[in-house]
């Protein structure tokens, strides 16, 4: 069915979850799309749909978790495509459940693509296969990175796949006035150190909690000592927050520490990462906005999708966040903090590189949008 002169397009991912990354994700995505085909009629499949109406207000927001085969029919009955993605969301145990919602607008003979998305790891029987037969019917398979190419290879799926670049590098940074950190408590003109940390999560189960939290601890000692500078926790998630202060709890000099505790869209954030001199961080969204802004970065891999950033952008980064790594860890940053002005060309060169990528997804959605046009077209 359509909407006016436009398609209708179900998107469905992580989203409603008061992610930042999600969000950012959602918000490239979104832009994309709209640029694409302005007069679209737009349904969000979300955790939270109140959020995501409010966050998004040009878009439909409806739920998906704990929703009846008959319900999602009705709404995936009203759609010309469903969008799969971005974003890591086809992984042990947690592929299932979007796949379901997927399964039935395939029964209806719904065309689906893949936009971006973040695969594995996926070693469960289930899970592998599901993806492996769901994916294999997809009309387009986009993945945001090399290691998730691999797990569909492996995974078996033959169709060919198009590696691109998370939707995150399509946004646009807004202003963060200096005015908002020092209502956050933040002292405007000091040297300032951006951190991230994360739950551990089912994307990060074997984490051991108070060990990267000494680690970081020993980070943040390390910078305010090293440069006089002061840290600032950005959490990008609600449980963030709790560990946040499990690592200021083991800082000596915590006075020198802030969390940042305000409501902020991706694009705020993206703006604050212009007053950070360096940031160190595990999650994969705080990393691509340092990135994208030119802020020095130190990446903790905890997941291969942080690795590949990593590896993408041709910045160091060492395997795990263990306590092991001590030594070499506070090295690096060390090295970083010296060659941050040696390095900035390089890893803008691959910056650029990474934005290109993520508008080849674009490119991929623009054929298959064409070819619905020129259908619905034919019909009328």
């Amino acid at each position: 069915m359509t909407h006016g002169a436009g398609l209708t397009i179900g998107v469905l991912g992580s989203y409603g979850g008061r992610n930042l990354g999600d969000e950012a994700i959602l918000t490239g995505l979104l832009t994309d799309l709209r640029t694409q085909e302005p007069n679209a009629r737009i349904i969000v499949f979300s955790r939270n749909p109140e959020h995501t109406r409010a966050a998004h207000p040009d878009v439909e927001a409806v739920p998906w978790e704990g929703v009846s085969r008959t319900d999602s029919a009705l709404v995936l009955a009203q759609l010309d495509l469903l969008i799969l993605g971005g974003g890591g969301i086809l992984y042990d145990r947690e592929a299932r459940r979007y796949l379901r919602v997927v399964r039935v607008a395939q029964e209806r003979g719904l065309p689906l693509i893949t936009y971006a998305v973040g695969v594995g790891p996926l070693s469960d029987g289930v899970d592998t296969g599901m993806v492996r037969e769901t994916l294999s019917s997809a009309t387009q398979v986009t993945v945001r990175d090399q290691e998730s190419r691999m797990v569909l290879e492996e995974a078996g799926l033959l169709n060919p796949i198009t590696v691109t670049a998370d939707p995150a590098f399509l946004l646009e940074p807004e202003e963060f006035p200096a005015h908002l950190l020092a209502e956050e408590g933040v002292p405007v003109g000091k040297r300032l150190v951006g951190i991230s940390v994360r739950e551990p999560g089912r994307a990060a189960e074997r984490l051991d909690v108070d060990g990267y939290h000494r680690l970081l601890a020993q980070i943040g000692d390390f910078l305010v000592h090293r440069i006089d500078a002061y840290v600032l926790f950005v959490p990008m998630e609600r449980d963030d927050i709790r560990h946040a202060h499990g690592v200021l709890s083991h800082m000596v000099a915590a006075e020198r520490g802030r969390i940042l505790h305000g409501t902020y869209s991706p694009q705020q954030v993206l703006g604050l990462m212009r007053h950070f001199d360096l940031v160190v961080g595990m999650r994969l969204h705080f990393l691509i906005f340092a990135a994208m802004v030119g802020t020095p970065f130190l990446p903790l891999p905890y997941a291969g999708k942080v690795f590949d950033l990593a590896q993408r952008l041709g910045v160091p980064a060492l395997r795990g966040v263990e306590r092991e790594v001590e030594g070499p860890l506070l090295a690096e940053v060390d090295r970083l903090w010296d060659e941050r002005d040696q390095r900035a060309e390089a890893t803008a060169r691959r910056v650029a590189e990474a934005c290109d990528q993520a508008r080849g997804t674009s490119e991929v959605t623009r054929g298959v949008l064409e070819s619905l046009r020129s259908q619905h077209l034919t019909r009328v």
